[in-house]
């Protein structure tokens, strides 16, 4: 084999070791950005979840406290009444 054949087939397996190096290290990057972004949407949908029940509960809780104040009234009404 002469001198530029051996050159060029050495530059050949030197780019093709660079290259799927490459791409093995920006698909690591990209499989540990997907991994952040998973966590935050979890924490996202927890916190969603969250305010959801909190929010069922407030009504609840402006629920019986309108429950509370019309029986108040009316034992004030029947306190009135002669």
């Amino acid at each position: 084999m002469t001198d530029t054949v051996m050159v060029a087939l050495i530059s050949l397996a030197g780019t093709l070791g660079g290259t799927f190096g490459g791409i093995l290290a920006s698909n690591k990057l990209t499989n540990y950005r997907i991994a952040q972004l998973e966590q935050k949407v979890e924490k996202h949908n927890n916190l969603v979840e969250r305010t959801y029940g909190l929010e069922k509960a407030q009504q609840l809780t402006e629920e019986r406290l309108r429950v509370a104040n019309h029986r108040i009234s009316d034992l004030e009404r029947k306190e009135e009444q002669p």
